[in-house]
């Protein structure tokens, strides 16, 4: 905070895969903001869509029997591309606040189940589930835990090793677990794809154990990794699929969490059951679900499912390209529209802000990238084009020279 507040970067402007600052200057936008801006930026259907909501119903909660034509249609339209038998939908803000609410939904459905006892939640090592109480006592990067854990009962696994997880389900003992969550590939720590048939197998040891899979797709769904939800390319069905960031291509806040039938039953089929008293003012918020809409029927107007398919094995070809520098040690990539670039660990032993660094420079040169911990991060806007690659590896590679 105190390192930025006299020197802000400001931007006013943005145009597909472009962003333009105060000065006018031109960047490219190679992380689609957080992870989200999948359409690209200054879609003007979106705008219209959500302004003519406002025209009719701006906002309203939707509590108890209240709904809106939009979040109607929305959780139908959620429902039916969702991989999960019998989907059901529930609506809230932001990734944060599915993770909140995925975790005490899984909770609270032992709870309805009579397994009271299983209240363990087991979450990966570099993995990132948002900043709110529970995403923070499951973060698997150590430096996101600040005064955590706001909540008790949580434990942390390798991030690749099956028989870890079979392990720590053994340990904690039986009908203890409640919930196992994994990102299809892990974010913010550092761009990490699965290993070969780990998400299978660790479907297979959940179902042993009688443990929920959930499923964080806040940042691989809607066309990230070349469908909808980000898990339906490695053939595994979860429990629950938290969403978030591409459902809007973040031009409004807006997420959700998909339930499988069977987890929705004790809350659902009975009319008598008591109710789930969890929500957000802003669940189901008329503007941000029509933005949703607007954002899917880009999504599959102009096909960016299928150039996702293809644009992840072109950016991967291109960092590729950047190997042979010396404070690269790894190109990780071509799961997705994801992409990373590790550092040196020597060099990082030597400077840590160096992700930092490289990401400034870059900038300076007219690309906007990710710092992380170890590492440099991408996931532009799936309307990327090759002559923005060309741009892009550009400006890395100049960056990391005049860092190094």
């Amino acid at each position: 905070m105190g390192a930025v507040r006299r020197a802000e970067f400001v931007l006013t402007r943005g145009d597909d895969v472009w962003l333009f600052d105060e000065g006018g200057s031109r960047y490219l936008d190679a992380t689609a903001s957080l992870w989200c801006v999948n359409v690209g930026h200054g879609r003007r259907e979106i705008a219209d869509a959500v302004a003519a909501q406002m025209r009719e119903l701006a906002t309203y909660q939707t509590f108890g029997d209240i709904a809106n034509p939009p979040a109607l249609e929305l959780t139908r339209r959620l429902a039916a591309l969702a991989p999960v038998p019998g989907a059901k939908i529930f609506l809230v803000n932001g990734g944060g606040d599915a993770i909140d609410t995925a975790a005490k939904l899984a909770r609270e459905y032992f709870v309805r189940t009579g397994e009271s006892e299983r209240t363990v939640l087991v979450s990966r090592e570099h993995s990132y589930h948002g900043t709110q109480g529970f995403g923070t006592a499951l973060a698997g990067m150590p430096g996101n835990r600040i005064a955590a854990p706001f909540v008790p009962d949580v434990s942390v696994v390798a991030h690749d090793d099956p028989a870890a997880l079979e392990a720590e389900f053994e340990r904690l003992g039986p009908g203890r677990v409640a919930a196992f969550f994994a990102e299809p590939v892990i974010g913010a720590g550092g761009v990490l794809p699965p290993p070969p048939g780990y998400l299978e197998r660790v479907r297979e040891i959940c179902d042993r154990h009688g443990v929920l899979f959930v499923v964080d797709s806040v940042i691989c769904g809607f066309g990230r990794l070349g469908d909808w939800f980000g898990i339906e390319r490695f053939g595994v069905v979860p429990d629950m699929i938290v969403f978030a960031k591409g459902v809007t291509s973040g031009y409004l806040p807006l997420s959700g969490v998909v339930t499988h039938e069977r987890v929705a039953a004790p809350f659902w089929d009975d009319p008598a059951a008591a109710p789930f008293r969890h929500g957000a003012t802003y669940s189901g918020h008329p503007a941000a679900c029509a933005a949703a809409l607007a954002n899917l029927d880009i999504l599959e107007g102009d096909g960016l499912l299928k150039r996702a398919e293809d644009l992840e094995g072109e950016l991967h070809a291109a960092l590729r390209t950047l190997a042979d520098h010396p404070l690269v040690t790894e190109v990780r990539g071509g799961t997705g529209v994801l992409g990373a670039l590790e550092l040196a660990p020597e060099r990082l032993g030597a400077d840590p802000t160096l992700p930092a660094r490289v990401a400034r420079a870059a900038r300076e040169r007219g690309a906007l990238i990710r710092p992380m911990t170890s590492a440099l991060g991408f996931s532009p806007p799936l309307t990327l084009r090759e002559e923005h690659l060309d741009l892009l590896v550009d400006a890395v590679r100049g960056g990391l020279s005049a860092v190094l």
